[in-house]
């Protein structure tokens, strides 16, 4: 093989992957779609309601509406009260524990953290964990929590308030399973029954994703549709 044989080779093998990056990212469409969940129902029906949906450029199309997450107001690990204006014009990640749960909540919480650190220079994504034991779990314990996860003041919010209204946001907002089992003679992991699932939910309040939060290819599933969503607000 001449030298010159050998230069053609060692020069394709270098631009091939090149030029084929460069035609995936500006050659061809993103294909990749992120769906949107939990349609409004037409109780009539018994199928998705459609209606009017306004445009980011202002112009309306008829499409499924879909529920948004409703109003909340709660108080957070610094004691502060809280509401939907944290999340306003943020893409979020929701989550439920509780602070004494020695089964799931560690290995969610320990997600959680990777998904943050992945995320932590980008101010648009931030995380709400919502416990579940709010009887227990007041601010001073949140706080001792959110230091042992590492979570970011202003970035990661541990949640606590009145049990009716973490659990009416649970069941009716996010559509998760929450149970008190009233076990008080029990171990806290026998008495508060949560889902696993993490929610990915758009600046429009809307779900986009439900995830394993003890599944770390799940989780990685995450990672890559927050990365979709923000490149779909990017070119809005």
């Amino acid at each position: 093989m001449t030298t010159i044989q050998k230069a053609g080779i060692l020069l394709a093998t270098l631009l091939v992957p090149a030029l084929l990056y460069l035609f995936l990212r500006f050659g061809t469409q993103n294909h990749y779609v992120l769906g949107r969940y939990l349609p409004k129902i037409d109780s009539t029906r018994g199928e998705p309601l459609m209606g009017k949906v306004k445009l980011p450029d202002g112009s309306e199309i008829v499409d499924t509406i879909y529920n948004h997450i409703p109003p909340f107001k709660l108080i957070d690990q610094d004691g502060k009260v809280i509401d939907q204006s944290i999340v306003k014009n943020k893409i979020y990640v929701a989550s439920f524990f509780f602070t004494r749960c020695g089964t799931i909540c560690p290995r969610i919480s320990s997600q959680l953290t990777r998904v943050q650190d992945i995320f932590v220079n980008n101010p648009d994504i931030i995380f709400l964990s919502h416990t579940v034991d709010p009887e227990h779990d007041r601010p001073e314990q949140l706080k001792a929590y959110a230091q042992k996860y590492n979570a970011i003041p202003g970035r990661w919010y541990f949640l606590t308030g009145s049990k009716t209204d973490i659990y009416n946001l649970a069941m009716h907002g996010y559509y998760l399973p929450t149970v008190d089992a009233g076990l008080k003679a029990g171990k806290p992991d026998e008495t508060f029954i949560h889902s696993e699932k993490l929610v990915l939910v758009d600046k429009e309040g809307i779900v986009r994703g439900f995830y394993d939060g003890t599944d770390k290819e799940d989780v990685d599933r995450l990672v890559l549709e927050i990365r979709v969503l923000l490149d779909i607000y990017s070119k809005e």
